[in-house]
């Protein structure tokens, strides 16, 4: 018996469950550094608050803006609001090539219309009119408490940053779901996709009429309007430039009775963010260059002028060679890239114990075990899908195991079941080494996702491993 289990210990693939094999301070720390992403969590619910949130750590950190003269090996760009590169220059040249971990800051939620604001006739309620964003179940969305998030441009060019509801004493809306006794009709008889439509997540907005004589029109949108102007001093006109999102109110929670769980919304996939960023900051100086690469719209196909497709990760590359004193011309670009190793720091989906059959058990990824190392995703055929080289799956599990962290392979379902990407293929096609690397997660795109501070606390582990190792 015994040399049974020592042969199995040697020759098969077992994962690690993180709570049995840590060490008491392992564990404290993947505590520790849970409360530090929940309070991330909190302050950046949408893309703008996110790169607010890393901009201020990173001058806390002593990094410099590469637009801003800056000095040093500490380096960092944002663009638009949107996106943001953060760099430590390695001993060698870029040229070399750069580890790279990129993610995205983006997640599902649901958009105000440009023109949102209406009264509804029949029941006198102001109401706003909404879109959704990403891949969402509708359904979810109804009856729950929802904050508003976004920026107001007003006429003089003043960016307004709005958030309402999330602080106790602001009020919160909602998109009233329909009672079960009148949803036989409406409802039931209608496949889950279909039983709520775009068309009914209007949002209650207000009530109250403004007064003034009994044949005022829209009333209670014209005091929505006064409301809006003695706060923010806004017109209805503003709407039609604003960015505002609809996002669950309320705070990130441990979860669980053994609070080994973070429950919050956002955590596809802004837990890589956070966990990525952390791990630079703490990283000696590296052999090679490092990147975390934090982007947008990759809910939406990484499209856009933020999105992974843009050029803005590839001009930042480009004035880092330049600020090296090194060659930054087309040709340089193009090697250093080729040069390049790229963790696409995404989650992955854990197996659900109320819906395990979606899942192959031992292709899935497991809460607790730790980071996973996802060597293709896509659907059916791995139609859109990087589908990393085994030589570099090789070299990163290689890292992973040497460093002591935690970790797993994993796919995203079984095959033909559904599946999903990342953003993998788009760095990929610059022709870096490119896998997918990151924590699994329940209840994806759900309003509230859970995941386990062990693989929340391995992901940073592994990502810093690949920056100053790899």
């Amino acid at each position: 018996m015994r040399k049974m289990e020592e042969l199995k210990k040697k020759l098969c693939y077992q994962r690690k469950n993180f709570w049995k094999e840590s060490s008491e301070k392992e564990k404290k720390n993947a505590f520790d550094f849970s409360e530090g992403y929940k309070d991330f969590l909190d302050k950046g619910k949408n893309v703008r608050e996110s790169v607010n949130y890393f901009e201020a750590e990173l001058l806390k950190k002593g990094y410099q803006n590469l637009d801003k003269k800056a000095n040093g090996n500490k380096i960092f760009r944002l663009s638009k609001n949107k996106n943001a590169a953060i760099a430590i220059i390695g001993k060698k040249p870029i040229l070399e090539g750069i580890n790279i971990v990129a993610s995205h800051i983006d997640a599902p939620r649901v958009d105000l219309k440009q023109n949102p604001l209406f009264e509804d006739s029949e029941t006198n309620l102001g109401l706003l009119r909404t879109h959704y964003y990403g891949g969402i179940k509708k359904y979810q969305w109804m009856s729950t408490p929802l904050a508003i998030h976004g920026v107001f441009v007003k006429k003089n060019g003043e960016v307004l940053n709005v958030s309402i509801g999330e602080d106790e004493n602001e009020p919160v809306f909602v998109m009233p779901d329909l009672l079960p006794h009148l949803a036989r009709k409406e409802q039931y008889t209608k496949k889950i996709g279909e039983a709520i439509t775009a068309g009914s997540m209007n949002v209650i907005f207000n009530s109250i009429p403004y007064i003034e004589d009994e044949e005022t029109k829209e009333a209670v949108k014209l005091n929505a309007l006064i409301l809006l102007n003695e706060k923010y001093g806004i017109t209805e006109e503003d709407f039609l430039v604003a960015e505002l999102e609809l996002v669950p109110a309320g705070k990130a929670r441990d979860s669980g009775l053994d609070k080994s769980f973070v429950l919050g919304y956002g955590q596809d996939d802004r837990v890589c963010a956070y966990t990525s960023a952390q791990a630079i900051f703490d990283a000696e100086t590296p052999e090679k260059t490092a990147i975390v690469y934090l982007t947008d719209k990759e809910e939406i196909g990484s499209e856009g002028n933020t999105g992974a497709k843009s050029i803005f990760i590839l001009d930042f590359i480009a004035d880092l060679l330049k600020y090296n004193n090194e060659s930054s011309d087309s040709l340089s670009l193009r090697k250093t890239l080729i040069n390049s190793q790229i963790l696409s720091a995404d989650v992955n989906a854990a197996i659900n114990p109320n819906y395990p059959n979606v899942h192959e058990k031992e292709n899935a990824v497991h809460l607790g075990f730790g980071v996973s190392i996802t060597k293709y995703t896509g659907s059916g055929g791995k139609r859109a899908s990087n589908d990393a080289n085994a030589e570099f799956n090789a070299k990163i599990i290689k890292i992973l195991n040497k460093e002591n962290v935690n970790w797993q392979t994993g796919t995203l379902g079984k095959v033909d079941e559904g599946g999903g990407g990342t953003i993998a293929k788009f760095l990929a096609q610059h022709g870096a080494e490119v896998i997918d690397c990151g924590p699994g997660i329940l209840g994806m795109h759900a309003l509230y996702e859970l995941t386990s501070k062990a693989d929340i606390y391995s992901s940073y582990k592994a990502y810093k491993a690949f920056f100053e190792k790899a």
